[in-house]
């Protein structure tokens, strides 16, 4: 699942950037209202994390516009504003929670995934399958052939990206990208490390194989077997 956060003090922002990410979540970071609203638009997110205190516009008038152009994604201010009139502001102009800082980041997680459950009831599944293969959104679970198998926060990006464009060959910068939140260096050999790393776990012991590698291109999920 992939959460936006809308945050410009720098501390905060990579702290939950950091904690979302060992969570299993992909995140993309947005230090200004500007920025914030252009991605909530232009990209697909099952969660926006928004300030109201921002530079460039603020998140008040995020929310509004994403709520203008028809995006009904869970949004969750977290501000240090704590006045009742700010809550319900928020709330009027079409939130789905408001934390106020200071927070423990284990309630702001119970939250988020609460808001994530939510929202999956209309616009986002709550399991990814392939073949045999099965990827518990909500729970962060993993099974193959009813085995439940343990993957990585990181393994677990990796699965869920690939599941959701299975059939569609991935280059290593666009995974670079979504999981690993860096620009492509092809004297890295992280990605291939953890994709041999993942294929151990639900592609070795199983039938059929479903991660294939695209030499010069990339990998792909596919079901192979079901191909004429």
């Amino acid at each position: 699942m992939k959460i936006l956060i809308v945050e410009d003090e720098t501390k905060t922002a990579d702290y939950l950037r950091q904690g979302l990410t060992e969570a299993g979540f992909a995140v993309d970071l947005a230090r200004n209202g500007i920025d914030g609203l252009h991605f909530a638009l232009s990209e697909s997110y099952d969660l926006a994390i928004l300030d109201v205190m921002l530079p460039g516009q603020d998140g008040w008038s995020v929310l509004a516009g994403i709520r203008r152009s028809g995006k009904d994604m869970p949004v969750m201010f977290l501000t240090a504003r704590d006045a009742v009139d700010d809550r319900v502001k928020g709330l009027e102009l079409g939130a789905d929670d408001y934390l106020v800082k200071p927070f423990a980041f284990a309630e702001l997680l119970a939250r988020v995934r609460t808001l994530l459950r939510r929202g999956s009831k209309s616009s986002t599944p709550e399991f990814l399958r392939l073949a045999d293969l099965e990827l518990d959104l909500l729970r962060r679970r993993v099974f193959r052939a009813g085995k439940r198998i343990d993957l990585t926060a990181k393994e677990f990006a990796l699965l869920e990206l690939l599941l959701r464009r299975q059939g569609e060959v991935l280059p290593r910068s666009l995974i670079a990208s979504q999981v690993w939140d860096m620009n492509f260096d092809s004297d890295t050999n992280v990605i291939e490390v953890a994709m041999r790393r993942l294929r151990a776990k639900v592609d070795d012991d199983f039938q059929p194989k479903l991660i294939q590698t695209v030499r010069g291109m990339g990998y792909v999920l596919e079901n192979q077997s079901c191909i004429d």
